[in-house]
C-alpha cells in the first residue's frame, strides 16, 4: 500500500512539473517585443483636404494631378474636392473637411468674398489654411500661397497683343471679374497695352465667368459690333476656346491669345486651321503648383514653417515655334 501511494505521489509531481514547463515560454516572452507598435501605427498619416476651382477646367485637373503625385511621394492622404467655382460650395467643403479631421486645408480661392469666412473659421478651429492659384487678400490666416505670377503673365499677354496688332487697331479682352488671379492678368495686360505707342483701342468683350459657352456668345456680340477687332486676349483657356468658335463662325480674322498653357491650347496653336486664329498662349505650370502647395503644407505640419509665404511661378509665352516642346 505504501509502495502504491509513493508511486501515485511521484506521478502527480511529474504532471505538475510538466504543466509548469509548458507555461514557461509565455511567461518569459520579451516584454519589449510585445509592446513595440507597428511602423504603421507609430507614425500617424497626415490627412489634407484640397479644393480645386473646377474639374471642368483642364488647368485644375492638372493641378490635381500634381497634388496627388506629390502626396503619394510624401506619404500623406490627399482628399481632393471640386469647388465648382462657387463660393458656397467651396465653403461647405471647407466646413466638412474640418469636421472630417483634416490636418490642413488648401483651396483655390476663386471667390474670396464667399470663402474667406469659412477659411477663418477653419483657422479658428486649429486647421491651417493654404491657397493655390487664387488667394484672398481679405484675411491674414493663409499660411502660404502658391500660384502663377499673374501680373507678369498679363504683361506677357500685353506684349503679344502689341506685337500682333497694327497701329491704332482695336484689341479686346475677355475677362473673369471674380478671381484675383484673373484681375491681376487684366492689370498686367492693360499696363502694357496702354503704354504702347501704337495707340491701340481697347474693347471690353466682357466677363465670361469661367464658362466657355458664355465666352463664345460674348465674342460673337463683340465681333458683330467690331468686325475689325484684330486681337483678343483671354484670361483663361476656356475663354480662348469660346473665342475661337466665335471667330471661325463669323469668318473673322481676329488673333487669339490664351492663358493657361493647357494641352488643348498647344494643339490648337499647332493645328493648320485653328492655328490661323489661336496664335499665342501664356503658359502656367499647373502640376508644379499642385506639387509645391503639397510640399509647403507638409513642411508646415512637420516643421511649423513654410519656405515662403508667397511662392510665385513664372509664366512664359507659347507660340507655334515652341508649342510642340
Amino acid at each position: 500500500m505504501k509502495k502504491w501511494l509513493a508511486l501515485l505521489l511521484a506521478t502527480a509531481m511529474l504532471f505538475s512539473l510538466a504543466a509548469c514547463a509548458s507555461k514557461a515560454p509565455e511567461a518569459s516572452a520579451d516584454p519589449a517585443a510585445s509592446a513595440a507598435p507597428s511602423a504603421e501605427t507609430s507614425a500617424e498619416k497626415l490627412k489634407v483636404g484640397f479644393i480645386v476651382g473646377s474639374r471642368e477646367h483642364v488647368f485644375y485637373c492638372l493641378i490635381e494631378e500634381g497634388i496627388k503625385e506629390e502626396a503619394e511621394k510624401l506619404g500623406i492622404e490627399a482628399i481632393v474636392l471640386d469647388g465648382n467655382l462657387d463660393g458656397n460650395v467651396t465653403s461647405d467643403h471647407i466646413n466638412n473637411l474640418v469636421t472630417e479631421g483634416c490636418d490642413a486645408i488648401a483651396l483655390s480661392c476663386n471667390d474670396p468674398g464667399g470663402t474667406t469666412p469659412a477659411m477663418e473659421a477653419a483657422d479658428a478651429e486649429g486647421v491651417p489654411v493654404f491657397t493655390f492659384d487664387c488667394t484672398s487678400t481679405a484675411t491674414d490666416v493663409v499660411k502660404c500661397f502658391v500660384g502663377t505670377d499673374n501680373v507678369e503673365g498679363g504683361r506677357l499677354g500685353g506684349q503679344e497683343t502689341v506685337r500682333l496688332a497694327s497701329e491704332g487697331a482695336k484689341v479686346g479682352i475677355i475677362n473673369f471679374d471674380e478671381p484675383q488671379s484673373c484681375l491681376d492678368r487684366r492689370a498686367g495686360w492693360e499696363e502694357v497695352v496702354k503704354a504702347s505707342d501704337k495707340n491701340l483701342q481697347i474693347i471690353e468683350v466682357g466677363n465670361y465667368a469661367g464658362d466657355s459657352a458664355k465666352a463664345e456668345q460674348l465674342m460673337t456680340d463683340a465681333l458683330t459690333q467690331n468686325p475689325d477687332l484684330e486681337v483678343v486676349f483671354c484670361v483663361g483657356d476656356p475663354a480662348a476656346a469660346g473665342a475661337l468658335a466665335a471667330v471661325k463662325a463669323a469668318g473673322a480674322s481676329t488673333k487669339i491669345i490664351g492663358f493657361d498653357g493647357n494641352p488643348d491650347a498647344k494643339a490648337a496653336i499647332l493645328d493648320s486651321e485653328n492655328g490661323k486664329y489661336w496664335v499665342s498662349e501664356i503658359s502656367q505650370n499647373p502640376k508644379e503648383i499642385g506639387a509645391q502647395i503639397t510640399q509647403q503644407i507638409v513642411n508646415f505640419l512637420k516643421n511649423g514653417k513654410v519656405d515662403q509665404e508667397k511662392i510665385m511661378i513664372a509664366p512664359y509665352i507659347i507660340t507655334a515655334e515652341n508649342a510642340a516642346e
